[in-house]
């Protein structure tokens, strides 16, 4: 349940549900997503559902994962990405093989040691792992190509847009009672805000914790 050959059907399988990006097919195949849950939940990591990781956060389900990091490339390299809440590492590993450079942020220190053993474990050397509170994004590092953020803000943080580059792509849930996917890009003259499906991630929060 954990070879590579599980990973391929999880990937066919994401192929049949509508990802149609190559790179991030290919990118959610070579990462194991099972180091990145708990052992006894070892054997449900490559079915498409959340799981739990412990201090009332999840790992996205597969699906999740490869719709927006599809989102985010929108079909091009990406140069400089940050994400926004690392959890478990796993979005960070399979972003590391989109993106040249990472940096991803999380204000859990419990979560966030687990996500940096992990990564140390993959040789994954693209990523900088930061503690710290992720609602404001991370100006000194941008502007980025593309930020992905795995919570749900009730409205899109206005800090953020601003952090993108030209041609930059956000993607975020954005709800309470119903979330729903948002997408922004930046162009010469502004922004563009498309508002695609339901979907359900845990809240947003600041503050960091030690």
């Amino acid at each position: 349940m954990t070879s590579p050959r599980t990973r391929q059907r999880m990937v066919e399988r994401l192929r049949e549900e509508g990802i149609r990006d190559a790179v991030v097919l290919a990118a959610m195949g070579e990462i194991p997503r099972h180091i990145f849950v708990d052992e006894v939940l070892a054997t449900r990591a490559y079915d498409d559902v959340s799981l739990p990781l412990g201090f009332g956060q999840t790992i996205s389900a597969p699906f999740t994962v490869a719709r927006m990091l599809e989102l985010a490339r929108g079909g091009n390299p990406i140069g400089k990405a940050l994400e926004i809440g690392t959890g478990c590492g796993y979005q960070a590993a399979v972003l590391s093989r989109l993106a040249r450079e990472v940096h991803t942020i999380e204000r859990i220190a419990g979560l966030l040691g687990k996500a940096r053993r992990c990564l140390r474990e993959l040789r994954i050397v693209n990523v900088k792992v930061r503690h710290a509170d992720g609602t404001a994004g991370f100006a000194g590092a941008g502007p980025f190509d593309a930020i992905v953020m795995a919570a749900a803000a009730p409205s899109i943080p206005p800090d953020l847009p601003q952090q993108l580059a030209i041609g930059g792509r956000l993607v975020m849930p954005v709800g309470t009672r119903e979330q729903k996917l948002v997408l922004v890009v930046r162009g010469v003259e502004g922004f563009a805000e498309t508002t695609l499906e339901v979907v359900n991630f845990v809240p947003l929060l600041a503050g960091i914790t030690r």
